[in-house]
């Protein structure tokens, strides 16, 4: 894994700073607390469905990612499709991240 963001995503977790899976990202986002929503490639269309809802509903920027499912798990060390980060500094750091990735 010599990939920035996921190292980055895996940092995150590592320092308490990120809701993994529906219900926690969810909830992360009515406590104003999510800074940044990411979303696998491959999440189903429910899920993505209801965290764009509700990321629209509460201002949080959302990304979908070029990475599946077990990329971004292997990561982060749990099984999951959907994680906010809920600090700023790695919000922005992950957002740029994501940008470059865009731009190759």
């Amino acid at each position: 894994m010599t990939d920035k963001l996921l190292n980055l995503l895996g940092l995150c977790r590592r320092a308490g700073k990120a809701a993994l899976g529906y219900d926690p990202v969810i909830d992360s986002i009515k406590q104003r607390k999510a800074k940044l929503i990411i979303i696998s490639s491959d999440c189903s269309d429910n899920t993505k469905k209801g965290v764009l809802l509700s990321a629209h509903r509460g201002n949080v920027p959302c990304e979908v990612v070029p990475y599946t499912k077990d990329d971004i798990s292997l990561s982060l060390g749990k099984y999951t499709a959907v994680l906010s980060i809920l600090d700023q500094g790695f919000a922005k750091s992950a957002q740029s991240l994501i940008c470059s990735l865009k731009e190759d």
